[in-house]
């Protein structure tokens, strides 16, 4: 039964959750910061907010020898002099910011006054209580700079995140920075406002985790954006993005930087929120569903949106479960978008067959279990069961098969392999949901896709078929009852 088309429609702009803290970057440069205390935390301190060009007076009738080595040493940028006696409220008067490594309350209470008192912003060391702000973990590539926070919870929990964030970015990332730095004024001068400066910067990001820039990148990046900006006819493009089956941590990082350059996304229904989380806030999100059995948008429709968008220069992600070029028609949108001129890429995504492989742990080509691998799609046009599939190579028992959208045609497909010869014992696994949070895997043979709701009506689902699932049927027949299916 074919169901109505509906029409595109826009989904509800992404909202800012709520903040534990307002992450806020400060200039230090040349401005008075005054420390109180002289312990080895208070060093650090000092010598991060130095680093940040700030001249820096400390406070401390007893430093420690780590404040000793920071006045003898100084800093790169800023400065630290070292005031040998204690802090007295005179001191913060016209400071750009204050911080005390307090002792005790009473301390740290008096300093806090003090600072208000001259409307200087202040930190108590591991005192949050008596903080207007607060440091926390720091990724360094300077002029980047990434702060993060756990609101004072997890202080290691943060270090570890920094840690991660630290292998993501190379350090040739501050190379690009700079030159980002650098440039910007000839950016604004020589490119017009909107998409050519957008290309611009996006070219740049893309470069930026790569080898640091040589002399002559600013000039070729000023030439490329104006190519990638469609040569100066405001036009746009379409970039085809594979979403993956659900987890956005299989995302390529091509593929999260699209979704942050995109102007609109036109997304399926199968596209997971954590997915469309990593995408850029401001770009407009457009539901366009297509799901077998369900109200559905008609695909010219989709070709038609995403040539007219394009046509307003608009930067558009069309984002689609799984991998475009499997059984996602995305052939019949490249083509459209080729006639109209519209320049068109494409982002690959993880295909559900691969991440239920993944999941269960088995190599879908074992070499002890199959010599070759088939997708094929569980309908054709009409809805039904495809008579015009090989279906003698689908049933050799050497192939593994796996096929999409056959949840309806599931007991057809079954008859059809075994009338060619395949065993009625050939292990099957049902993958539902495949890599998000209701990810279910069903092992069965294949004889038991004949039974009345073998499969769940209406549910995506991935069928695999063929030797290689026999460790996962084998193992849920150990299981007990109440344990199988999940």
């Amino acid at each position: 039964m074919t169901s109505a088309p509906r029409s595109p429609r826009e989904a509800a702009p992404a909202r800012m959750g709520r903040l534990a803290k307002l992450p806020l970057f400060m200039d230090l440069t040349a401005k008075r910061v005054v420390v109180a205390g002289g312990t080895a935390g208070a060093a650090w301190k000092a010598e991060l907010l130095a680093a940040a060009g700030a001249d820096v007076a400390v406070y401390a009738a007893h430093p420690s020898d780590e404040m000793l080595a920071l006045a003898v040493r100084g800093t790169e940028a800023g400065s630290v002099t070292l005031h040998r006696r204690p802090w007295s409220t005179d001191v913060v008067a016209h400071a750009a910011f204050a911080l005390c490594d307090a002792e005790t309350d009473g301390e740290a209470w008096a300093f806090r006054c003090a600072a208000k008192a001259a409307g200087v912003p202040v930190n108590v060391v591991d005192k949050p209580a008596f903080c207007d702000v607060q440091f926390g973990s720091i990724v360094n590539r300077s002029p980047v700079v990434i702060g993060i926070s756990t609101d004072g919870a997890a202080p290691i929990l943060g270090q570890a995140i920094r840690r991660r964030i630290e292998t993501l970015l190379p350090p040739s990332l501050a190379d690009w920075g700079a030159l980002a730095k650098r440039i910007r004024e000839a950016v604004t001068e020589r490119l017009k406002p909107g998409q050519e400066r957008r290309a611009f910067w996006e070219h740049l990001s893309e470069k930026a985790f790569g080898p640091s820039p040589t002399d002559g990148d600013g000039e070729a990046l000023l030439a490329e954006a104006r190519r990638i900006a469609g040569g100066g006819d405001g036009r746009g493009r379409v970039i085809l993005v594979g979403a993956g089956p659900g987890d956005a941590e299989l995302l390529t990082l091509k593929a999260v930087r699209a979704l942050q350059s995109a102007d609109v996304i036109l997304f399926d229904d199968l596209v997971s929120a954590d997915v469309l989380e990593l995408a850029r806030r401001e770009a407009k999100r457009m539901m366009v569903g297509k799901r077998g059995g369900r109200e559905s948008c008609r695909q010219e429709d989709i070709n038609d949106l995403m040539i007219s968008l394009a046509r307003q220069g608009k930067r558009v992600v069309r984002l689609k479960a799984g991998d475009p070029m499997v059984f996602g028609r995305a052939g019949e949108e490249i083509e459209r978008l080729r006639r109209e001129s519209i320049p068109v890429e494409v982002v690959p995504g993880i295909s559900a067959g691969i991440a239920m492989a993944s999941a269960l742990g088995l190599s879908l080509t074992h070499r002890d279990a199959s010599h070759s691998l088939r997708f094929v799609t569980g309908h054709a046009k009409s809805g039904e069961l495809d008579e015009t599939l090989d279906w003698r190579g689908l049933a050799d028992p050497e192939t593994t098969l796996v096929v999409y959208m056959g949840g309806r045609t599931a007991a057809g497909i079954a008859t059809r392999l075994m009338a060619e010869g395949l065993s009625p014992e050939t292990p099957v696994v049902l993958g539902y949901a495949i890599g998000q949070a209701e990810q279910k895997l069903v092992p069965i043979r294949l004889a038991g896709l004949l039974a009345p709701g073998a499969v769940t009506p209406g549910a995506p689902v991935v069928i695999g078929i063929g030797r290689v699932f026999e460790p996962a049927v084998t193992a849920a027949a150990s299981l007990p009852a109440a344990a199988t299916g999940g």
